[in-house]
């Protein structure tokens, strides 16, 4: 995952990286973790981008393309002419490489300044933003390597906790980790809610969005994806003042029992169309 800022950033609580303080590429497992949730919302992302043109005559950039799915399914499937994978980590990219898949191993904060980088016709990230500071600054740095005409496809997690149930073991969880993946990385779901007003103020016409929560279903991977993310949270979830045992633990077992009944994080995709011609 990449890190971008408009600004140098202060070593402060929340100011640590995806894949240093949490989430380590090299952990095993990892990229089986990530997978899972591909699994669920590819099928997602790829109607979205095909909706929006991604095909032959088509040059696209991945941002934090981690285990190449996506860019997979551009190259191989949806036949664009290129798609750059842009990753910190590139051990589960590299592979992938082709006559129309390059892979760009970069930081967000520095990759403009990649020689021959270009621009693109569809740019897309997911699951990066909410991790970023300066997210602003990083959407419109984006839009400027967008062709006119061009697409900015933006994908993160939005949670929809039902507001009677604000003491259950699940909900209790789900709270303390996005709380702690703001004390640790600088993870922000809220901010999310606003991609789409980001994307209009960077200069963007013809934006939209859409929220999809799949079924969280004991056994499924997107509840696999769950267990899998608390479990590797642990220590950082039991940290004093944040969360005991026996809550994890209760949770833990809510996910892969029958018992479960729960609209699960979602994953909200908002787009816009970098103008033909300046406003």
């Amino acid at each position: 995952m990449a890190r971008a800022s408009e600004e140098a950033v202060p070593e402060e609580p929340g100011a640590g990286r995806y894949g240093e303080a949490l989430f380590r590429p090299e952990q095993p497992g990892e990229g089986e973790r990530i997978d899972h949730a591909a699994v669920v919302y590819d099928p997602y992302t790829r109607r979205r981008l095909s909706a929006l043109g991604a095909g032959p005559g088509v040059r696209c950039l991945d941002v934090g393309a981690g285990t190449g799915t996506v860019a997979r399914w551009l190259a191989q499937e949806a036949g664009v002419d290129e798609v750059v994978a842009l990753d910190r980590d590139t051990s589960r990219l590299t592979p992938l490489a082709g006559p129309r898949l390059r892979v760009l191993e970069a930081d967000l904060a520095h990759f403009a300044d990649e020689p021959g980088l270009g621009t693109f016709d569809l740019i897309h990230a997911r699951f990066v933003l909410m991790h970023l500071p300066g997210r602003r600054g990083l959407v419109s740095r984006l839009v400027e390597l967008l062709n006119p005409g061009g697409h900015l496809v933006l994908s993160d997690a939005a949670d929809v906790p039902d507001p009677a149930d604000t003491g259950s073991a699940y909900r209790r969880t789900l709270d303390t980790m996005w709380r702690t993946l703001g004390e640790t990385i600088g993870t922000d779901i809220a901010a999310v809610r606003s991609h789409p007003h980001t994307l209009r103020a960077a200069g963007l016409e013809e934006v939209a969005a859409e929220l999809v929560c799949p079924p969280l279903t004991p056994g499924a991977p997107l509840a696999v994806f769950w267990v899998d993310t608390l479990q590797r949270m642990r220590s950082d979830l039991l940290a004093p003042g944040r969360l005991d045992a026996a809550t994890l633990d209760e949770a833990l077992a809510y996910l892969v029992s029958p018992r479960l009944a729960e609209l699960g994080p979602g994953m909200l995709t908002v787009w816009g169309r970098r103008p033909v011609s300046p406003a």
